[in-house]
């Protein structure tokens, strides 16, 4: 069969070898967004990293478990925060020829990272408050009171400084869960302090280092869940598939069928997707495609997609299936292994970003 590939590439930028269509920088890219969320995390990062040295020694000094937990974990959230402004700049990076994608998958290694990092630090907390319970040491409470009250503060500032409504950025809310997890832990160290002053319950110290842990512990799973599922190529967990089809079909008349659709997620905020649609006359492909990447992007939000128009009764990928090289069939990549399925059936397909795009199958 011989093989047609008419690609109209209007996006403004594209792939390296290998790659027949480009994609523009939707709703995740704006330049002037990325340098807020930034300047928001070297900001936050620099006071935490001051005031981290000023825990280290008023712990120290103090004796105080919940202001050395306090203190380590200050310690991992400036190493969090300068690996998420980090990642910010490196996702800003233009695609190349072998990361189609660019590089914005960095921030949702970076969270998952900062989660990992979470219940490690979780861990290390549960096994010296137990150490405390059963060897329980003097506390320098005025100390402690002090500089838990100005790590309150501290931390306060920084997580002020990394709100915004608007912002769906794992990487950013990973960060925000340190800085969130370090204000409880600065006012449960607070609470314990007031408690060994005035009430001598030395045994509150751990207990409420304990009831931080917990809270840190929870936020650290639902961030590895989440970012975990990102990385596994997850479908979001928004879009409903059979609402989908309906929708599509109901969109754009004369849509017969439509088959093997894959959703991926390259951040929470850019989400992918390929489908094949059948239609029953090749004069109606250009509206019908038109209709689909109309629906997806206004129903779904979905602006990068790949959409396969099929004339006829049949799809030759499915056909063949059993036919496919062991190679296409370990493809990781949804887009690569769609691709992989077009160069080897030999048939005309359509990429469609942001504008019509029309190749058919027959």
């Amino acid at each position: 069969m011989a093989h047609q590939h008419d690609h109209a590439h209007e996006d403004g930028h594209g792939h390296g070898p290998g790659r027949g269509h480009g994609h523009a920088a939707h709703g995740f890219g704006h330049a002037h967004i990325h340098t807020s969320e930034t300047n928001r995390l070297i900001g936050a990062f620099a006071v935490i990293l001051v005031f981290m040295f000023v825990e280290i020694v008023g712990g120290l000094i103090s004796g105080s478990l919940a202001l050395l937990a306090d203190a380590t974990h200050m310690f991992a959230d400036a190493a969090a925060l300068g690996l998420a402004a980090s990642a910010h700049v490196i996702a800003r990076r233009p695609p190349d020829s072998e990361r189609h994608f660019g590089y914005q998958r960095m921030q949702v290694l970076a969270a998952f990272f900062n989660g990992a990092t979470l219940i490690v630090l979780c861990l290390w907390i549960v096994i010296e408050a137990a150490q405390r319970f059963f060897g329980p040491k003097p506390v320098n409470a005025d100390l402690m009171l002090g500089v838990a009250a100005a790590g309150f503060v501290a931390n306060a500032i920084a997580f002020a400084m990394l709100q915004s409504p608007n912002s769906k950025n794992v990487n950013v809310r990973g960060a925000m869960l340190h800085v969130l997890a370090d204000l409880l832990s600065s006012l449960a160290a607070i609470a314990a302090a007031v408690l060994i002053k005035y009430a001598k319950l030395i045994w509150f110290d751990p207990l409420l280092s304990l009831l931080v842990a917990g809270l840190i512990l929870s936020s650290a799973i639902r961030l590895l869940r989440e970012t975990g599922h990102i990385l596994l190529e997850g479908a979001p967990r928004g879009i409903n598939v059979d609402k989908l089809v309906e929708g599509v079909k109901a969109s754009a008349p004369g849509v017969q069928d439509v088959h093997d659709i894959r959703i991926w997620q390259i951040t929470p905020e850019s989400t992918s997707l390929t489908l094949h649609a059948r239609i029953g006359d090749a004069a109606g492909a250009e509206v019908a495609l038109g209709k689909i990447k109309g629906y997806l992007e206004k129903e779904f939000g979905i602006r990068q997609s790949t959409v396969q128009i099929e004339v006829g009764d049949d799809c030759p990928d499915c056909e063949t299936a059993s036919d496919r090289a062991p190679a296409a069939e370990t493809e990781t990549a949804p887009v690569r292994h769609a691709a992989a399925e077009c160069r080897a059936h030999g048939h005309a397909h359509a990429h469609a970003h942001g504008s019509p795009q029309i190749a058919l199958q027959k």
